[in-house]
């Protein structure tokens, strides 16, 4: 009997690190874990030299239930850093932002504009960039809550340098994701739950050349293949305690019969 306890007992530490697991901010995804019924904006739609644009489903041919996407500098409660030496060692002060959102999660209209740009480095041109031109923050708004989001970033020239960050409705800190290599990469993320409100892109590092985004993709949980890492706990926690019971029981009968 003390051996199927020890048993048991190990099956609740393993279930209780699975749900630490499965319940951890955000889980990285790449663009093949986007589903084509996802949102894609891909700053082509509205011509040069746009601010802040604002992206009705029509816009990008979302569907029913599809969000509004608005874009800005930072949101409400945050602002550039005065002291960007210390809160971004290396980054250009104009992208370095500070401070917790408020919610409702909304867009500071005071803060510097977003605008829709080329860019000779990306072979998607258009982009949209902060402003000043590629050296200014990128905070996306959306009108739905969203499992998942992800762009491409770039023009990378150091890595570690740049992170997309999610923010829940109330402005709390989901959780983020730095590029880790150079050149265009995509960045993304889905949360543990579908409360993704706005993501927010901004220098946590030196970046000697800027940066700015392009191909948005977002979507609910039917839009988006996540890694099997994320499982929702409650379906999957059942039958993985289930499963621990029966091999620990069976175990122990073995050992009694012999």
């Amino acid at each position: 009997m003390l051996r199927l306890n020890k048993i048991l007992l190990t099956g609740v530490v393993a279930a209780s690190l699975y749900a630490t697991a499965a319940t951890a901010s955000v889980t990285r995804v790449t663009e093949a874990n986007f589903e084509a019924s996802a949102g894609l904006i891909t700053f082509s739609e509205f011509s040069l030299n746009t601010i802040n644009p604002t992206y009705a489903p029509a816009n990008y041919g979302g569907g029913a239930g599809s969000p509004t996407v608005t874009f800005g500098g930072f949101f409400q409660g945050q602002s550039l850093s005065a002291t960007p030496g210390v809160d971004c060692p290396g980054a250009a002060a104009s992208a370095c932002v500070v401070g917790t959102p408020t919610g409702a999660l909304s867009l500071d209209a005071s803060s510097p504009d977003t605008f829709i740009t080329t860019d000779g480095s990306n072979p998607t041109s258009p982009v949209l960039s902060g402003n000043p031109r590629f050296n200014g923050p990128i905070a996306v708004l959306f009108s739905e809550d969203q499992f998942g989001v992800g762009f491409d970033g770039g023009f990378f020239n150091a890595a570690n340098s740049t992170a997309i960050t999610a923010f829940a409705r109330d402005g709390s800190l989901i959780g983020s994701v730095e590029n880790i290599g150079l050149g265009i990469e995509f960045l993304g993320l889905v949360s543990a739950t579908e409360n993704i409100a706005g993501v927010f892109l901004d220098l946590v590092g030196a970046e000697p050349f800027g940066f700015a985004i392009d191909n948005i993709r977002f979507g609910r949980r039917g839009d988006i293949n996540p890694p099997t890492s994320i499982i929702p706990l409650p379906a999957a926690l059942p039958m993985f305690v289930a499963g621990l019971g029966v091999l620990g029981i069976a175990g122990y009968r073995r050992r009694k019969k012999s």
